[in-house]
């Protein structure tokens, strides 16, 4: 299981990476691999505001469909397109080409509950797929 030590980690199994007021949110390694082939990617519009904790999307793989959640507060800059043609980026590179969306923070204090690496690695090795 890839973790990178760079990244934020959610129990809900989201990654956020922050550069400045915008951050990068995409579903860890475990997240992929539990879901096993993911077929198809809703993502919400441009302009979307959301809360912390409040689900923006959902992935959909031939085992399950799963919603994604946010996180922190923010509102919605950008979507990855290109998952719209090839949702499998999210399987193949959860940390780069298979970014979700990108938002411009509005409530960043959730992120002192998120977990590290070593904490995130911890808590998945404790349940079963």
């Amino acid at each position: 299981m890839n973790v990178p030590t760079d990244l934020k980690y959610a129990k809900s199994d989201e990654w956020i990476r922050v550069e400045g007021e915008v951050a990068t949110i995409g579903i860890s390694d475990y997240a992929q691999d539990a879901l096993s082939d993911i077929v198809y990617v809703d993502l919400p519009q441009v302009g979307a505001s959301y809360t912390a904790g409040q689900p923006f999307g959902s992935v959909e793989s031939v085992k399950a469909q799963s919603d994604v959640y946010l996180p922190v507060g923010g509102t919605v800059t950008a979507v990855n397109e290109a998952l719209g043609q090839t949702p499998e980026l999210v399987n193949s590179d959860p940390f780069g080409a298979g970014w979700l969306v990108k938002i411009q923070l509005t409530d960043a204090a959730p992120l002192a509950d998120l977990m590290d690496a070593a904490a995130y690695t911890a808590f998945c090795a404790g349940r079963a797929h």
